[in-house]
């Protein structure tokens, strides 16, 4: 896929920050770096602004974005009530790769609540997108700045590839240090429900914060990422196993295709062949650029081994099986 063209990627220093709050305020879009993935950021107070992410980015209208701020008291213009559950997890997590569902505030618009009564909330941790939201004095709606249903993007030249002139600005904050999008869960009970698996996770949350998490009981609220095909590049995508890998028989297996792999490869080289032998966080953090490299390689198919669904490796393959999907 060639990248679209005048996609305007900045260094992310206080100049361009202004830049990018004077485009914000302008109603236009900004692309800016976080912890966990690049945001496709809009003010999000301003209904118009978001519906320009969604055509942007070709994302369903369904689909609801995560509103961004700067801490407890910019949270509280954006949800009505901010619950006992809800501060004990902002006091031991934010800010962080932690998103709360909470019931909105009449001035949050429903264009970035995909007309539901709750709201996805972050705090995000990255220098640069704390400087923006604070530069902007207001909450940002932000998704993650890609077409929609492909990787996330890590890097700004994932961004410029995607979204190109889409975007009026990409502020250049280096490759993102966790890899995938944050963990999402709902806070309104007394007990909280784990909607969508990220880095930080549930057995973090609960030795930290002494608290259980509760299995859905009530009807889930909708939840940003969940609902549709995501993270898949234009190549085919299928998950192997380690004993797979290791063995170095993968049927379907060809020299041209591509693998992703934390095991040692006991079969041919391939076309594209990307090891990554640090662990689970190291797997997360490379998982999306990996992604999009065997894309520009031009695999058919991208063979990925799977991790065990314990820790991070369950935010991992909650990522793969979606990318995987036919």
């Amino acid at each position: 896929m060639q990248p679209l063209k005048d996609a305007s990627i900045v260094q992310a220093d206080a100049r361009n920050i202004r830049r990018a709050v004077d485009i914000l305020r302008a109603g236009g879009l900004v692309a800016f770096p976080t912890e966990t993935v690049y945001g496709l950021g809009a003010r999000a107070f301003d209904g118009a602004a978001a519906r320009r992410i969604y055509h942007a980015k070709g994302r369903p209208s369904d689909n609801p974005l995560i509103v961004h701020v700067d801490g407890e008291k910019m949270l509280e213009l954006v949800v009505r009530r901010v619950p006992p559950l809800a501060r004990r997890l902002i006091a031991a997590f934010w800010p962080g790769p932690l998103t709360l569902v909470l019931e909105k505030a009449t001035r949050v618009p429903f264009s970035v609540t995909a007309g539901h009564q709750t709201v996805a909330v972050r705090c995000p941790s990255h220098p640069v997108a704390r400087a923006l939201i604070s530069a902007l004095g207001e909450p940002i709606a932000a998704p993650s700045a890609n077409r929609s249903g492909r990787p996330s993007p890590t890097r700004a030249e994932h961004v410029a590839d995607d979204l190109g002139k889409r975007v009026a600005l990409i502020l250049d904050g280096g490759p993102c240090r966790l890899g995938l999008e944050s963990t999402i869960v709902d806070a309104r009970g007394c007990r909280p429900v784990l909607l969508r698996p990220g880095t930080l996770t549930p057995e973090a949350i609960s030795r930290i914060a002494s608290i259980s998490f509760a299995s859905s009981g009530r009807a889930a609220p909708p939840s940003p990422g969940t609902r549709y095909r995501h993270y898949a590049p234009s190549c085919r995508v299928k998950l192997i196993t380690p004993s797979a890998v290791r063995s170095g028989i993968i049927p379907g297996f060809r020299r041209r295709d591509g693998l992703l792999h934390i095991s040692r490869w006991g079969g041919p080289r391939p076309a594209f062949v990307r090891r990554v032998s640090a662990g689970s966080a190291a797997y997360a953090r490379a998982l999306f650029a990996s992604l999009r490299a065997a894309e520009k390689a031009e695999v058919q198919t991208l063979f990925v081994e799977t991790l065990p669904e314990r820790g991070i490796g369950r935010a991992v393959m909650d990522r793969l099986r979606r990318a995987a999907e036919s």
